[in-house]
């Protein structure tokens, strides 16, 4: 694999920032905490025009039914195991699963196990607003960042 480049650019790039950062763990292991009160997020590092973000997830924790607005991403799941769920279905991501995501694309992240998770999330462009969609209703909210998923 190719080092990431120190400005990434490209989705491939972005990609292979978030795999080289969850390789090492020396990176972010000792920054990891865990909150019973809600989903835990530390931002790892910031370059122009994008961000990183350290995330976890204790069992029963979940972003609800979300986008990120004009930001694309991509989450890596670092430890644990998390249920990625779309209109289109369910997804069960395992450490070193990866999923990326266009601006708009909605989705909800949940811990439904019972052993604690932690992942990784890159915002190109920096994640601001994150527009929630309750199940319920049509309408959507939004959240001010750093609300990450």
């Amino acid at each position: 694999m190719a080092p990431p480049q120190e400005h990434p650019g490209t989705v491939a790039e972005f990609v292979g920032l978030a795999r080289s950062l969850a390789a090492d763990r020396s990176q972010w292991e000792h920054l990891v905490r865990y909150d019973a009160a809600g989903r835990w997020y530390h931002r790892l590092r910031a370059g122009p025009g994008y961000e990183v973000w350290l995330l976890t997830w204790v069992p029963g924790q979940g972003s609800g039914l979300h986008n990120h607005g004009r930001s694309s991403g991509v989450l890596t799941v670092l430890a644990g195991t998390l249920t990625e769920r779309t209109d289109v279905g369910r997804r069960v991501l395992r450490p070193g699963a990866q999923r990326v995501f266009a601006p708009g694309s909605v989705h909800q992240i949940d811990n439904d196990t019972l052993q604690p998770a932690v992942s990784l999330h890159v915002y190109h462009p920096a994640l601001t607003p994150m527009p929630t969609h309750p199940a319920a209703h049509g309408e959507a909210h939004t959240q001010p960042g750093p609300v990450t998923a």
